[in-house]
């Protein structure tokens, strides 16, 4: 399934069991649901809030049933993995969430361009594996954003890693950074 179909089934899920859940989504889940990938997901990482127990068991019980019926889906399909993040980003973040779907029982927001941006820009240098994820920063986007990427890592060699990483995604996107 895709993100947006599985959270749809969710959402009238909950809705049938009278839960409800708001949160922050990030990830490639959010990047699909702003239409900027068009690949799966495995999961749905929630930033904030925390998942409450009974969000967190409806979505395992979700998990099983899609399973019985032949679909594919983790029992923490739907997790707070990235949460740390949250205490990582710039004062006023939730401020800059945008909506990004709203059903009966489930609303999720996605960061702000410029903080989904950096998201994805420090899981670039710190996995190397988001180029794709990396939503095309201008030149300017990548010399604002490059004082926090570097700040984001205590190892020494952090800093110049991180000005290699986004000078060659600069490169590629056709901007010296």
């Amino acid at each position: 399934m895709m993100p947006r179909e599985t959270l749809s089934a969710f959402d009238r899920y909950l809705a049938g069991k009278a839960l409800r859940f708001e949160g922050v989504v990030v990830g490639g889940s959010a990047l699909n649901l702003l239409g900027v990938v068009s690949r799966s997901t495995k999961d749905c990482d929630i930033l904030y809030p925390m998942l409450p127990e009974a969000i967190q068991a409806a979505a395992r019980s979700f998990a099983a049933e899609l399973r019985l019926a032949g679909e594919v889906l983790a029992d923490d399909w739907l997790n707070n993995g990235p949460a740390s993040l949250a205490k990582q980003l710039p004062d006023g973040w939730l401020d800059r969430v945008q909506p990004l779907f709203r059903g009966m029982a489930l609303e999720l927001g996605s960061l702000g361009r410029e903080d989904l941006l950096r998201s994805k820009l420090f899981a670039l240098c710190d996995r190397g594996l988001d180029l794709a994820d990396c939503l095309a920063p201008t030149a300017g986007e990548l010399a604002t954003l490059l004082p926090w990427v570097e700040q984001q890592d205590l190892n020494p060699d952090w800093p110049a890693h991180v000005r290699a990483t986004l000078a060659d995604l600069g490169e590629r996107l056709g901007h010296a950074l």
